[in-house]
């Protein structure tokens, strides 16, 4: 029985949502008039008009009166802006939720915990698509663990050892091919063809960000991670932003980063945190020792 009520919990939840919301703002059912959306006309209300929506509890479905004004040219529904529902079926409570649990690991990872948790099935695109209105017009400090949280993680892996422990600093970056908005849904052809390179202009962007982590023995312990489409410049910011805040203590641990060899990362390495102790990542360690190897060796392939 536990299992079929926790199988059935979406539309058990989206019922009992109905239930509470039909007495809530019963006059607005009736109420046979209203003004303008951008005018102080009084408008008659028409027959009401059904909706479903999708928020976190369920599908509900409400009937709402709807008026129009030929003036403004403008549609609306008052009570569906009492009851605050946003535009389109899927509410604004299922993207914030999403974009939390986005946040705390891997998509496919979310997206198992949320159909786990929740009973409702979201695709690895559509975590993408909810997620990155949410996440506009975040800052790294936004995202960032209080200085607090990152306090206890320190204090944890210093337990019993005699040497503070070390925070890594990860920087990288990359230059790819992105999609514009013109570019998205059907196309004219063959259906579900979806093009394998750009073929317009500016299709090239900057992606780079860094990785905060301590090492507590052979495993790591994940601190913050800021990865975006940005330049150094701005990426240059974001590091200053955790230098200022002081997300990372430096008083209280052994600062290492690692990184290849690209003169933008140590340029703002060196400017915020000259004590650190700079270090080559093992794949580009292993291709500059294998480039000075044949240049020592030449053609005989001996190493």
């Amino acid at each position: 029985m536990a299992e079929t009520v926790w199988n059935l919990r979406q539309a058990l939840t989206g019922g009992l949502t109905e239930a509470l919301v039909e007495p809530a703002h019963r006059g607005e059912h009736t109420r046979p008039q209203s003004h303008g959306p951008q005018c102080a006309r009084r408008l008659t209300a028409r027959a009401p008009v059904q909706r479903t929506v999708e928020p976190l509890v369920g599908v509900v479905q409400r009937e709402r009166p709807s008026c129009a004004c030929p003036a403004c040219r403008v549609g609306r529904y008052p009570l569906a802006e009492i009851w605050g529902l946003s535009p389109g079926r899927t509410q604004l409570a299922v993207p914030k939720a999403v974009a939390t649990r986005v946040t705390e690991g891997p998509y496919d990872e979310a997206q198992r915990l949320w159909g786990d948790l929740t009973g409702v099935g979201v695709g690895s695109e559509r975590l993408h698509t909810v997620t990155h209105p949410v996440a506009e017009g975040l800052t790294v400090l936004d995202v960032a663990p209080s200085r607090a949280a990152i306090a206890r993680r320190i204090a944890a892996v210093a337990a019993g050892r005699f040497r503070r422990p070390v925070v890594v600093l990860g920087l990288d970056g990359a230059y790819g091919p992105t999609r514009p908005a013109r570019a998205r849904g059907r196309r004219p052809g063959q259906g579900r063809q979806r093009a394998k390179r750009a073929l317009w202009r500016g299709q090239w962007r900057d992606a780079k960000g860094f990785r905060l982590y301590l090492i507590d023995g052979d495993r790591s312990v994940h601190g913050l991670r800021w990865h975006q489409g940005q330049n150094e410049e701005q990426l240059g910011e974001a590091l200053t932003q955790i230098k200022e805040a002081g997300v990372i203590p430096e008083e209280q641990v052994r600062l290492g980063v690692v990184g290849e060899g690209a003169a933008w990362r140590w340029k703002h390495v060196q400017a915020l945190f000259p004590q650190a102790r700079p270090g080559l990542d093992a794949d580009h360690c292993a291709q500059d020792l294998h480039r000075v190897a044949k240049v020592h060796d030449g053609a005989s392939g001996q190493a």
